[in-house]
């Protein structure tokens, strides 16, 4: 007769929000009348580990791309730099407006300040309306540029003191600067979460960096105060402190910005990755790309740098067929008989610019093989073909599936090209 032996069940508990960093917190294990609890670490670890979780996504580090970290890094240092301003520039509004003098009125001040925060409401308006779907395309410059212009909202404050007659001029200069701060800063952010979702945790990523700048907006309230308290009465140096806060909080701006590996595809990027096929055969990384990539307005960085490099410029995306005169428009429906067959753009070349015309059926892919299309003409514009548009259609027939194919092996998302509004097509 076998005798039967019994093993003990052991329950075992583990802690942690992904699988790979998970830590063993108890085991209960059965006694002859009960059940043995052993617990694993100690309160201080629980409470440390329960106080990180408060602050970065769940299953972070899995849960986010590689460049988030880096990324909040400078971001929350350059923050913690705006806080701190932010205390000086508003103790010298309060001082401009009256705050503490017998001879201020309340309505007064109130009419100032009404003033300053209605310029910055239709500042807000318009620059939405003029600029509001570049931003997703130009995440990056335009992060640069709305901080450029927070500090110069924070400096018309901080001089609004001296000049007392131009006083509602300037606090509404400054009042407007910050407006186009609010709306680059948010639209922007909204862009980088979707790029550091690895898990479609966009909404956990963005609740945990909400956490994140209330830490920082305190530790920065209270040294602003500590600071303004100590720079009172000595006005060089609280300008000393304000520049020299102010270089700091561009430079971490432009790291910040520069630790992005964007992974979308957008009218420079898409340049720089083709002009890079068509010499070596291969595709850069998103990484790659980054280092390559300008972000600073283009005004700023084209002088030093090669033209070729902004090939994208020669291009024109989505323009007005009633724009064209009548040579122009014999020549395109000449090319729309003979050279594009199905396609669902027109090209055309003038004066070394390349203008794109999307067929009102045309979908997301049209306009990214349109594009792409138009930046092998213009690419092949400085080697003299000798037909632009047959050149131009030999290339993408033979490479374009290849190099979208090779773009996605590399990590980028193919679907759509980030670009301006098309809001003109034709049939």
């Amino acid at each position: 007769m076998n005798e039967q032996i019994d093993t003990p069940i052991t329950l075992e508990e583990w802690s942690g929000s992904s699988s790979n960093k998970l830590s063993l917190t108890t085991v209960i294990t059965p006694s002859s009348s009960s059940f043995t609890v052993k617990t694993h670490g100690n309160r201080f670890n629980v409470f440390s580990r329960r106080f990180i979780e408060a602050f970065v996504p769940e299953g972070f580090p899995n849960s986010v791309t590689p460049d988030y970290i880096p990324f909040q890094t400078w971001d929350l240092l350059q923050g913690l730099s705006t806080y701190i301003r932010t205390m000086l520039s508003t103790q010298a509004l309060l001082s401009a407006i009256g705050v503490g003098e017998k001879s201020a009125t309340v309505i007064g001040a109130t009419f100032q300040w009404f003033l300053r925060d209605l310029t910055g409401m239709l500042g807000g308006v318009m620059f939405t309306f003029y600029q509001g779907s570049n931003l997703d395309s130009n995440a990056k410059m335009w992060r640069l540029v709305a901080d450029l212009m927070n500090d110069l909202g924070m400096l018309m404050d901080l001089v609004s003191p001296l000049f007392p007659s131009a006083f509602v001029f300037i606090v509404c200069i400054g009042s407007l600067s910050r407006s186009f701060t609010g709306v680059a800063s948010g639209a922007t952010r909204a862009a980088l979460t979707q790029h550091f979702a690895l898990q479609n945790n966009a909404a956990d990523i963005s609740a945990k960096e909400g956490s994140q700048e209330t830490v920082a907006t305190m530790i920065g309230m209270a040294l602003g105060m500590l600071l303004a308290h100590i720079t009172m009465g000595h006005p060089m140096i609280i300008w000393f402190s304000f520049l020299s806060l102010t270089v700091f909080h561009m430079y971490a701006n432009y790291k910040a910005v520069r630790c992005l590996n964007l992974t979308t595809l957008n009218c420079e990027r898409s340049s720089i990755l083709l002009m890079h096929f068509m010499k070596t055969g291969q595709v850069l990384s998103p990484k790659e790309v980054s280092v390559l990539e300008h972000v600073l307005p283009l005004w700023v960085s084209s002088w030093s740098s090669d033209h070729n490099k902004f090939l994208y410029t020669r291009v024109r995306l989505g323009v007005r067929v009633s724009s064209l005169n009548s040579l122009e428009m014999k020549e395109l429906l000449g090319s729309a008989e003979s050279q594009y067959g199905k396609a669902k753009y027109l090209l055309l070349e003038k004066k070394g610019i390349i203008s794109i015309i999307m067929h009102k059926d045309s979908t997301t892919g049209d306009v990214m093989q349109g594009y792409i299309h138009a930046l092998v003409m213009a690419n092949l514009l400085n080697h003299n073909p000798t037909s632009l548009l047959m050149d131009s259609q030999i290339w993408m027939d033979k490479h374009y599936e290849a190099f979208v194919l090779k773009l996605q092996s590399s990590g980028w998302k193919t679907e759509r090209l980030l670009s301006s509004s098309i809001t003109r097509r034709a049939t």
